[in-house]
Order: C-alpha cells, then structure tokens, then sequence
C-alpha cells in the first residue's frame, strides 16, 4: 500500500508540473518550429493558435540573417490566410506581411485588407503598407486616433456589460441583444481600448445601426498611429494628431495623466514632421 500511495503522489506531482508546462508549450509562439513543422501549421485550420505560432515564426524567418530568402516558401500561404475565415488570423498575416516590403505580392494582399470588414485588420494592413512607402491606408491611420462608436448589428433590448472608463480588449463583452429569441446577441469590441461612454442606456430599445457604446483608443493604437503618420501624414491630420500633443478635440489643455509623456512626445514631434513637408 505504501508503494501504491507513493506512486500514486508521483503521478500527482509529475501531473502539475507537466500539465502547466504542456499548456505553456502549446500557447508560446516562441517556441521554434522546424520547416516542416511551419508548412503543416499554416495548414492547420482546426487549430487556429497553429497558424498563428506558425506565422510568427515566418516573422522571425524574415527579419534574422541572412534575409527573408529562407520565408518566401510560405509567403504564398501567407497570401491565403491573409483571407482567412477568422480575424485573429487575418490580423497577424497583416502584420507578417509588413516584415517584408520588397514583396510585391505583399503589397497586393495588404492593399486588398484595407477593405476588411474588422477594423483591426485595417489597421495592420495600413502600418503595415507605411513600410511599403505607400499611404494608402492614411485615412485607416487617422481614424486609430479618434474614438470608435459600436452600432447595433440589429433590433433587440440592451443590456450593457461594462461601465465607463472599462479597459477592453479585442473580444470583450460590451453588452447583450435581447430581441425575444433563445440566444441573445453578444456585442464585444473588435478593438483595445476604454469604454469612452455609453450612447445607449442600459435596457434601452435600440434598432439597426444606432450607436451604442464610444469606445477611446488603446495607447498601444495611438502610438503606432503616431509613428506611422510621422511618415505619411498631412495638414488635414493635424488636430488628430496635436489632441494628443496635450490639447482635446474642444481646444482645452488635456490632464497630464490621461496621455503618457511618451505619446505626447511622439504627436510633436509627427506633428512637426507633417508641417515640415508643407
């Protein structure tokens, strides 16, 4: 019996060592693939979090010496998941794409993601093509800076999850559609930030298109909007940029402790970069 007892706690023990480490194992995306290992994930659309370990690893294949030579036997899969079925995936083959801007077929796949439907996507696609030297996606840039306003997809009931001042993620529950079926509609962000207010009163009865929750951008967003307008940015995109430099969209000053010091650096200095090109 002491011998069964003594087994028994091994397994236990070896069991929580082993299963966080699996766990973590299957989630890190750095952990590194071989070749084939690469070429059987990007085609593993029965596990998503395959694909996107396998295009961070085509990533990492691009920017390490020698060069992006040894990536470009998948960039044709790249291309494809650059139309994938999930936005997550779309996301991070737009941000692939940006690492490498002498390739023309990039360049076609990333115009094309312009057009997505997720904002998200657009907004990879857009500092991503700013690698390119091309600003087509400056107006996708601008918008980065200026809050987001969720819309009913349809007619129900609302209830509101959140409360303002909330940080979200890409997936967050915003709130809930109720319009009498079994399965209610849930609304998440498709973008990082903060709950700015809410357009809508909790229990209000909305219809299609009406505005529902604001939500502010993430610092993460305006930052990489900042740098990539430094770049490409015009006069009309001045007041975007400058609310950030510590003035709001009324003229008032701005609290200090709402923009990071970081953030209001970089709006100078874009800002001073666009008026140099005028």
């Amino acid at each position: 019996m002491g011998g069964r007892r003594s087994l028994i706690l091994f397994v236990l023990t070896l069991l929580f060592v082993l299963v966080p480490f699996l766990f973590w194992r299957a989630t890190w995306f750095g952990r590194p693939l071989s070749d084939r290992e690469i070429t059987r994930y990007l085609a593993d659309d029965a596990k998503p979090r395959h694909i996107q370990h396998a295009l961070s690893q085509v990533a990492d294949r691009i920017l390490r010496r020698p060069g992006p030579a040894e990536a470009r036997e998948w960039y044709a899969r790249v291309v494809v998941l650059s139309q994938h079925k999930l936005a997550e995936i779309r996301v991070m083959a737009a941000w692939v794409m940006g690492q490498d801007n002498a390739s023309e077929d990039f360049h076609r796949a990333l115009l094309e993601l312009l057009q997505d439907p997720e904002p998200l996507v657009r907004r990879n696609a857009a500092l991503s093509l700013v690698r390119f030297g091309d600003a087509s996606g400056r107006p996708e840039l601008v918008m980065m800076l200026r809050p987001y306003t969720m819309r009913s997809p349809r007619e129900g009931t609302l209830s509101i999850r959140l409360k303002e001042g909330d940080a979200v993620s890409p997936g967050t529950l915003l709130a809930r559609l109720d319009d009498g079926t079994a399965q209610a509609l849930d609304l998440r962000s498709p973008l990082p930030g903060r709950v700015a207010s809410e357009l809508k009163k909790d229990g209000a009865r909305v219809a299609p298109g009406d505005e529902l929750v604001l939500l502010s951008p993430s610092h993460e967003q305006v930052w990489e909007a900042l740098r990539a307008l430094y770049l490409v940015g015009r006069p009309e995109d001045l007041p975007d940029v400058e609310r950030f430099a510590g003035r709001n969209s009324t003229g008032g000053e701005s609290q200090e402790t709402e923009i990071p010091k970081e953030i209001r650096a970089q709006a100078a200095l874009t800002a001073k970069a666009i008026r140099g090109r005028l």
